[in-house]
């Protein structure tokens, strides 16, 4: 395969100008336009599964928030793969039918109104994205598969052969067929057909360490790309079977690492870009609050440091095409208590991770805009870095805010990037503040 042309991008003093100029700018118009269509930058939002509890985000919200108008994608998070080398719906950790299908949703929370019956074969989350979905044409639902602690099992799946295709159809059949287990009235052949518009992977990571206890092997990196084009083939070769007015392109997708060392021991760049359709740049978690000193998770610039702009150059570098590469956006920030050293407390020594509504040293945006209007806190930009951070002299957070974002959004434009991806939409405010900042920051003037 020759060598791909790889995008010219714009950085350096005019970037760093518009750093500071973003936030003066007036808003867009929308750029959505009726029947179907959706914007040529992607947008894609993860949906947690287990939002609808303790947080109690529901799929509705989605819709109330003016959020799902302006997606192009949701990954639904997470599916599992189990022991066996299957996709898994039932008794196993991370699986949840409940959530997904089983849940009976009653008329205050249904995205169309009209409460869950005890009869129907679908209900829980994948009813709402079908109503959702009724609601917005166009808009487009992946299974995404895996996550940090769902990738255990990955590496023993994909050693041979039979155990990829293995794999890929369990997952097909589960999913994209919708063929889920009977519970009751619930599940059966076909009750989620429709639902899912293809595969996420977000195996963390082929070939370097991932959460602890992950299998990892140097023959990833290879596995990893016959995945890849075993999904491509085996989608493919399913969207072709169905009735000619019903055939449809699948999409594949995967999130992958921002650390070089990470790309190099788990991809094959230029092969696996040419079976995917696009993939999600990790673009947060660059520092996290188990560190011993404060420090920018998901900065666009950062001397000697990673980021996002680090990110995109280091895949280009690898031969991935500019408008496959999306770039991950974070909707919560990492946080340090016991911060000393004074100053505005960036780079400076921490004893442990701050205390938080769900998880110590992480924090929903929804939170921090509280913090960042309380008057206890100050707000920081490095305006030339691309980041905010919130400091009360003890506590320090580093998020993105609608300032931040934007000027993301814009760098991903003007560099002919392939759009803008969440980490998790239920971190948003009630009326999608954030997501109002990037479609705004993605819509071409």
């Amino acid at each position: 395969m020759r060598p791909r042309a790889m995008t010219k991008l714009t950085f350096g003093a005019a970037a760093a100008a518009t750093l500071g100029l973003l936030a003066t700018l007036a808003p867009s118009a929308d750029a959505h336009q009726p029947n179907g269509h959706r914007p040529e930058l992607k947008r894609i939002g993860y949906f947690t599964q287990w939002g609808i509890y303790g947080r109690n985000f529901q799929v509705k919200d989605l819709e109330t928030s003016g959020t799902a108008a302006k997606l192009s994608h949701i990954n639904y998070a997470f599916g599992v793969i189990g022991p066996d080398g299957k996709c898994l719906m039932g008794n196993a950790p991370g699986s949840d039918p409940w959530a997904d299908y089983v849940r009976p949703v009653d008329a205050a929370t249904s995205v169309d109104g009209v409460g869950d019956t005890a009869d129907q074969r679908l209900a829980g989350n994948f009813n709402e994205l079908r109503e959702l979905k009724a609601e917005n044409p166009g808009l487009k639902v992946m299974i995404s598969l895996g996550g940090w602690t769902g990738s255990a099992h990955f590496s023993d799946a994909v050693r041979t052969d039979a155990g990829r295709k293995t794999l890929v159809a369990s997952c097909i059949d589960t999913y994209i067929k919708g063929n889920l287990p009977v519970d009751g009235a619930r599940g059966g052949a076909g009750a989620a057909a429709g639902i899912f518009d293809g595969v996420d992977l977000d195996w963390e990571w082929p070939g370097s360490d991932g959460a602890p206890g992950n299998v990892i092997r140097p023959e990833d990196k290879p596995n990893f790309t016959k995945l890849v084009r075993e999904f491509r083939t085996q989608l493919d070769a399913y969207g072709r079977s169905l009735p000619k007015h019903q055939r449809k392109h699948y999409e594949l997708s995967a999130y992958v690492p921002t650390a070089p060392a990470k790309i190099d021991a788990g991809f094959e760049v230029s092969k696996i870009m040419r079976d995917f359709d696009f993939v999600n740049l990790q673009g947060y978690d660059f520092h996290v609050s188990g560190e011993k000193t404060t420090a920018q998770q998901s900065a666009l610039f950062a001397k000697d440091d990673f980021s996002v702009d680090q990110t995109v150059k280091a895949w280009l570098r690898r031969g991935a095409p500019a408008k496959k590469l999306v770039v991950g956006m974070p909707f919560y920030g990492q946080g340090w208590t016991g911060v000393t050293g004074g100053g505005d407390g960036l780079g400076q020594p921490a004893t442990g991770p701050a205390p938080a509504t769900w998880v110590a040293g992480s924090e929903d945006y929804k939170y921090l805009k509280k913090l960042a209007e309380s008057g206890t806190y100050k707000l920081h930009r490095g305006y030339r870095d691309g980041h905010a951070w919130l400091f009360d002299g003890t506590n320090l957070w580093t998020y993105d805010d609608p300032t931040v974002l934007r000027t993301k959004a814009s760098y991903v434009r003007q560099n002919g990037l392939g759009g803008a991806m969440i980490w998790s939409l239920d971190g948003d405010t009630a009326d999608g503040e954030l997501i109002t900042a990037i479609d705004r920051g993605l819509t071409r003037r």
